[in-house]
């Protein structure tokens, strides 16, 4: 029988509402969506390059206390307040990303939490 189990980094920003960082079972990672918010001094920076690169800072601590890392990540799907921001926030994430790059889905949305402007959850194997 498959059990769950509960995977926080502490190197990651807490979660802001009733969820975890991640779950692991069945060999697959599930992360929650991280946004670019600093663990330690609880802010976002203000553009989105640099949103972009602490979210996938974010999500590879997480990947990391899962044991798993961007090279295992299957899926991702990433969220963007602002459409516009497409283009950086790509030239970020191929920086995190080689081939074969895993699948991928992008949203614009009405808003994140505490006003980012990027938010990028996973699903990898461990």
């Amino acid at each position: 029988m498959n059990t769950l189990s509960l995977v926080e980094s502490p190197e990651a920003p807490g979660a802001v509402g009733p969820y975890s960082h991640a779950l692991a079972g069945g060999g697959l990672l599930f992360t929650s969506g991280q946004i670019p918010l600093d663990a330690r001094s609880k802010t976002i920076p203000d553009g989105i390059r640099e949103q972009a690169q602490k979210a996938l800072e974010n999500l590879g601590h997480v990947l990391d206390a899962g044991g798993a890392d961007f090279s295992r990540v299957l899926k991702t799907t990433v969220y963007l307040a602002d459409m516009n921001d497409f283009a950086v926030v790509n030239e970020v994430y191929a920086s995190f990303f080689s081939k074969p790059y895993p699948a991928r889905s992008c949203f614009a949305v009405k808003d994140l939490p505490m006003g980012a402007k990027v938010e990028i959850e996973a699903i990898a194997l461990i």
